[in-house]
């Protein structure tokens, strides 16, 4: 060994013993320095369900180990393994894979006496780990996958015009530079563009231990890195920039894998960042059962989880309960569960009516319910000027809070902000909920632009005209909008998106609106005169998307004295002057309260006051 690099330790899992290593000077076939396991060390004497398809070639070496006796029972520490002799590894990964019996990035879990990092002591990237596809299926017509990959333990990316000599790590600048003096005349804007971006993955963010698949033959095949890049002149000139991998022995079925991550191998480029679905790559081929098992030896606070557990729960709309009907003032139990399905089958919903319906407190009440809790929920409010820009993304000015400059920056808009926030890593079985107050005030084709498609089609992903980046919805975002019919019929809502929406009607003259207000004044020592009133108005406006809802009568203000007839005044007879403007209607004899409860005196429901 080396005096180069310090005495390392590894701990074993759930304040297991410490085993010793160190990092050798020179470099092994697959590219990555030779570690040496120190004599003595402890290591698990059982090994995670998955090691023997997700790790291969440290299995098989910790097998060849044990019946080699250089790994065996140690009298030092119970219920371990010890190594015997110094073990040279391929890596510093592939030495700790095998003290550990699991899958493990060497470069973060060897530190040093001070509790620094490999990583960090070798001057390495100390980022997470990061999964990546890279296509390889049809490569100038040969399926590279099958002939080359898998064979000879490889994943490359063809570079065929780009020059030799490429230096380690080169910066984004520099690669632009160097394809477009190298294919000048060989590539469009675009493809120049893309190879730039994936040539950069591959030789600088790219890194060993990192994950890599592959698709072809209806399959996926899932590796790690291995090593560093190598530049190679390969004699057809198909590919000349390769990294070592080792390849799990399992491949899996298209069909079989799940949808968040069959819509992520779907993006059509050279190389993909799959991170954002990493734990459900790591949890391929694995019962619930054998990743419990897996946490159990892996995971040092008994409390917590793998990410491929958290991956695994479902997305759920809990079913409304009666308790949760009392406090939306909803006739019925059934009627909410009703909206709860719709939502769930078809992700989008509307709630229309005229005004004072509670449409936009029954949307936000139900969508923190469903979401559990206001932190799931945004709202926003459509208008005439509303953009694409102002709701999903675009450029606005900030000011720079070093220099304070303004210029103009790609900003997130709700939905934006709404969709990441439900995407992330162990949120996606959370439902998160969009309220879109008045939907119908901004002209909606404007404003959603491309992702009208994606209202329709959840698991397709297009390309954003600004960021460039590929966008999804996610399962677990939900929209529910607000239409006041009294501002715009809802016969006028084009066929798009009535076809993206499903419409749930808030009307004086039905179920849950015509009782609301009689509910919210039963068991009170409100007058409850005004729900009499309320329905002998609505009965005299023929023109049912303007009639009056009851949430006008149910403020504060109506309680205080006067209240009632102020908010008639100035509330409820300026909506109906409005409807009948220049129709010659007598606002005040028809609709005033003198008029109304005079008519419920006649039939006897109330005295005249």
């Amino acid at each position: 060994m080396t005096d180069a690099y310090p005495e390392l330790y590894l701990r074993l899992p759930r304040g297991g013993p410490e085993a010793r290593g160190r990092l050798l000077g020179e470099k092994g076939a697959s590219g990555s320095q030779r570690f040496v396991i120190a004599a003595g060390s402890p290591a698990q004497t059982k090994v995670v369900p998955s090691f023997a398809a997700r790790k291969p070639t440290s299995y098989r070496t910790r097998q060849q180990l044990i019946s080699q006796g250089l790994l065996r029972h140690s009298e030092r520490w119970p219920g371990y393994l010890e190594a015997a002799w110094d073990i040279e590894c391929t890596s510093p990964s592939a030495a700790a894979e095998i003290l550990r019996g699991c899958s493990v990035n060497g470069w973060g879990e060897w530190k040093s006496a001070d509790g620094q990092p490999l990583a960090h002591l070798d001057h390495l990237s100390t980022a997470p780990n990061r999964a990546w596809l890279i296509r390889g299926s049809n490569v100038t017509g040969v399926n590279l996958v099958q002939r080359l990959w898998l064979a000879e333990g490889l994943v490359t990316v063809a570079a065929t015009r780009l020059r030799q000599g490429v230096e380690a790590n080169p910066d984004w600048n520099l690669l632009r530079t160097l394809v477009e003096e190298d294919y000048e005349s060989a590539a469009t804007y675009n493809q120049k563009q893309e190879l730039v971006e994936a040539l950069h993955v591959f030789l600088t963010r790219m890194k060993p231990d990192d994950t890599v698949c592959a698709r072809t033959d209806g399959r996926l095949y899932v590796g790690k890195v291995t090593g560093a890049a190598e530049q190679i002149a390969s004699e057809d000139g198909r590919s000349n920039l390769r990294r070592p991998v080792d390849w799990q022995d399992t491949s899996y079925e298209w069909e079989e894998l799940p949808e968040e991550l069959q819509q992520k191998l779907s993006v059509q480029h050279d190389v993909v960042d799959l991170t954002a679905v990493q734990a459900l790559i790591d949890g391929l081929g694995l019962t619930d059962e054998q990743l419990a098992d897996e946490a159990e030896a892996t995971v040092s606070d008994p409390s917590a989880e793998l990410p491929a557990q958290t991956a695994r729960r479902k997305l759920e709309l809990p079913a409304p309960d009666q308790a949760m009907t009392d406090r939306l003032n909803v006739h019925s139990v059934s009627w909410l569960r009703e909206v709860r399905d719709l939502l769930w089958d078809e992700k989008q919903l509307v709630f229309y009516g005229p005004p004072g319906t509670g449409k936009t407190h029954l949307a936000l009440g139900l969508a923190e319910f469903l979401g559990g809790g206001p932190e799931q929920v945004k709202l926003v409010q459509f208008h005439p000027s509303y953009s694409y820009e102002d709701f999903f993304e675009g450029y606005r000015p900030k000011e720079d809070p070093k220099t304070k400059e303004v210029a103009f920056r790609l900003t997130a808009g709700p939905l934006r902000e709404l969709a990441d926030r439900a995407d992330k890593e162990g949120n996606r079985h959370i439902p998160h909920f969009l309220i879109i107050d008045e939907i119908n005030r901004a002209n909606l084709a404007k404003v959603f632009g491309e992702l009208y498609f994606l209202l329709e089609y959840r698991r397709q992903t297009l390309r954003l005209t600004y960021s460039g980046d590929d966008f999804s919805l996610p399962d677990n975002l939900f929209v529910i909008g607000t239409m006041n019919t009294a501002d715009r019929s809802i016969a006028l809502v084009d066929a798009a998106m009535r076809r993206r929406f499903a419409f749930v009607e808030l009307s004086p003259r039905t179920e849950p609106t015509r009782g609301l207000l009689r509910r919210w004044l039963a068991g009170t020592e409100r007058d409850a005169e005004r729900a009499d009133l309320l329905d002998e108005l609505n009965s005299r406006i023929e023109d049912v998307d303007f009639q009056i809802g009851p949430a006008y009568l149910m403020k504060p203000g109506v309680d205080r004295e006067g209240g009632l007839e102020r908010t008639w005044r100035t509330k409820i007879l300026p909506l109906l002057e409005e409807h009948h403007y220049g129709e010659g209607v007598k606002i005040e004899k028809r609709y005033g309260l003198a008029s109304l409860r005079a008519a419920l005196a006649a039939r006897g429901d109330e005295p005249v006051t």
